[in-house]
């Protein structure tokens, strides 16, 4: 054919709207392809392998006479699988391939080629970016088995082609961390495999906090609480703290918290006291969701725990040959697969996966609200809470402040410049109560007062180097003092306790009249003596609190049904205040 021809062949083509759309020379196919071959180019251009392939026909005929059948695109892309598993190219594909659910027969014979070339390139383990849609086709070949030795090489030649890959399609982690996690769960692997993927990291923050709202319950010895909360209640957590137990279950809101403590610079200076407050919170409105809910807290916020059926490689091409057998597979405690009769269920918390909302709204009004008494330097701005969360968290602040403030050891301070003074009276102390047998054998006791005198006059450094052994000890008042064997002496550590009126701050008049009203429940005297304050109740009630919680170590006046009142066990505590004042 001339010269001339040719190019009146190729403009004929190329003007016809119409054969430019044809799938056979469309664009995606043929782009990268000439559009004329010599014969020896078309002899060369497809192994036999290819066209053994494509013989697999959709069309399967009974071999025993009866009626055929049509597979499916899934039957079909693992029977040609099978046939090309082994199978390797080097012809390199440089263009673009895009398919929904990619398979063989998608491709065209060139992208095949390019397909295979790639897939020998990632079995001698060089993962190279390519088309996103030869990225998954590899994921379904694996997942169908093709090209493994068993499941559990399977298992890790899916991890190790997913982590390697998402540095290219990061998009390929929502599709691959299910897959993988199916792929376990169907061939029964170990389910240790999976610990470290984030659904069982999940599970098990969803299992500690269901763990902490249903068995935690105090029980602590009521010595250890101040005199004040004795009357009332037991601490939410036991006191002092169970540090371990607190530290997974904060690990465990964190893990499940829009808000995260860890990162809060209250946390980096108080952790200890961050850590009690916001676990005592959550048990508090675990309790608070048990009562005036219908459903419980992990339930509120994460879903109900119930079995629904389940698609094993949902958005993948699988076929399986055979029917699965039936089997119950515990992922963890409370995410379990059964399969009967080949079809598969799932029972675990169906609901949100994400991190909770609301779950970080209490733990920032936690982190909000102690810094205010732990570090108001550097304050977070107040946002809308429900009063009850602001009540439950106030109340938990004041409880775990107050019982550390109380347990907080015993600090001495001692003058060692006065050693040598000690030990000299001591020494003239302990020869006044010699009997006179002894004193006759006065070598010890005269020894031992010049060396007191001696290091009397010696520099106080040599003193120093001399160790000094302290005791803690009670005397008969059951005042704590400090015994020194070397001294000799006994000396009170604290000063007399303080009277009830020393320890409340004092109440101005309108304060102290509106107190004597509720004491005699007298509604008008309440109402002249909050008019006479120039504020409102609630703000004159606040003051009264904070002015006597050092007498009673709680809330003195609550807010009932029938308005402000005195707390009942501590009417008497008052009366006594407002006696002694």
């Amino acid at each position: 054919m001339a010269d001339q021809d040719v190019k009146m062949l190729i403009e004929r083509i190329m003007a016809e709207a119409r054969t430019h759309q044809s799938a056979r020379f469309s664009n995606e196919i043929y782009a990268d392809e000439p559009i004329l071959k010599t014969g020896r180019q078309m002899q060369n251009f497809l192994p036999d392998q290819y066209r053994k392939m494509r013989e697999i026909s959709r069309w399967q005929d009974d071999p025993k006479g009866g009626a055929g059948r049509w597979l499916s695109e899934a039957e079909l892309f693992y029977r040609q699988g099978l046939l090309m598993a082994d199978f390797e190219d080097d012809c390199p594909y440089n263009g673009t391939f895009k398919s929904y659910f990619p398979t063989y027969n998608a491709m065209s014979d060139r992208q095949l080629r390019g397909y295979f070339t790639w897939r020998a390139q990632v079995r001698r383990g060089t993962v190279e970016e390519t088309s996103t849609s030869f990225a998954f086709l590899y994921l379904y070949e694996l997942i169908c088995g093709i090209g493994v030795d068993d499941p559990l090489d399977g298992f890790s030649k899916i991890k190790a082609f997913w982590e390697a890959y998402r540095a290219f399609e990061p998009g390929i982690d929502r599709f691959a961390r299910v897959w993988l996690q199916d792929y376990a769960v169907f061939h029964g692997l170990d389910p240790k495999l999976l610990r470290d993927s984030k659904t069982v990291m999940f599970d098990n923050a969803l299992i500690e906090l269901r763990r902490a709202a249903r068995d935690l319950v105090p029980a602590p010895a009521p010595s250890d609480l101040p005199p004040a909360r004795r009357k009332t209640s037991k601490p939410t957590l036991p006191l002092p703290p169970d540090e371990a137990h607190e530290e997974r279950l904060m690990a465990a809101i964190d893990a499940l918290s829009t808000y995260n403590l860890n990162n809060s610079r209250l946390d980096r200076s108080h952790h200890r006291d961050l850590r009690h407050v916001a676990c005592a919170v959550y048990v508090r409105m675990a309790r608070y969701y048990d009562t005036h809910r219908k459903t419980g807290i992990v339930a509120s916020l994460f879903g109900e725990e119930t079995a629904m059926p389940y698609t094993m490689f949902a958005s993948a091409v699988f076929f399986a040959p055979e029917r699965h057998e039936d089997c119950e597979y515990r992922l963890d405690p409370i995410h379990i697969y059964r399969c009967q009769n080949g079809f598969w269920e799932c029972m675990r918390i169906h609901g949100s996966r994400q991190k909770s909302s609301k779950l970080g709204e209490m733990m920032r009004a936690c982190d909000q609200r102690l810094r205010l008494a732990l570090d108001p330097g550097h304050p977070l701005k107040e946002e809308k809470v429900p009063k009850y969360l602001a009540k439950i968290i106030d109340d938990e602040i004041t409880a775990w402040l107050s019982w550390d403030a109380a347990h907080q050891p015993v600090k001495i301070d001692i003058d060692l410049s006065q050693l040598g003074h000690i030990r000299s009276a001591a020494a003239q102390t302990r020869e006044a109560l010699l009997i006179d047998e002894e004193r006759e054998d006065g070598t010890l006791a005269d020894a031992e007062v010049a060396v007191a005198e001696r290091r009397e006059a010696e520099p106080v450094a040599d003193t120093i180097a001399e160790p000094v052994v302290t005791t803690i000890q009670r005397d008969e008042a059951g005042e704590p003092t400090i015994s020194t064997e070397q001294f000799g002496i006994v000396a009170p550590l604290l000063a007399p306790a303080p009277t009830p009126a020393d320890t409340a701050s004092a109440l101005d008049p309108a304060a102290d009249a509106y107190l004597r009203a509720l004491l005699e429940q007298n509604a008008a005297q309440t109402a002249s003596a909050v008019a006479q304050s120039g504020k409102s109740e609630d703000m004159l009630v606040d003051s009264i609190n904070e002015a006597l919680f050092d007498l009673v170590g709680d809330t003195v006046i609550e807010f009932g049904s029938a308005g402000p009142q005195i707390i009942e066990d501590y009417e008497a505590d008052v009366r006594g205040y407002l006696d002694h004042e």
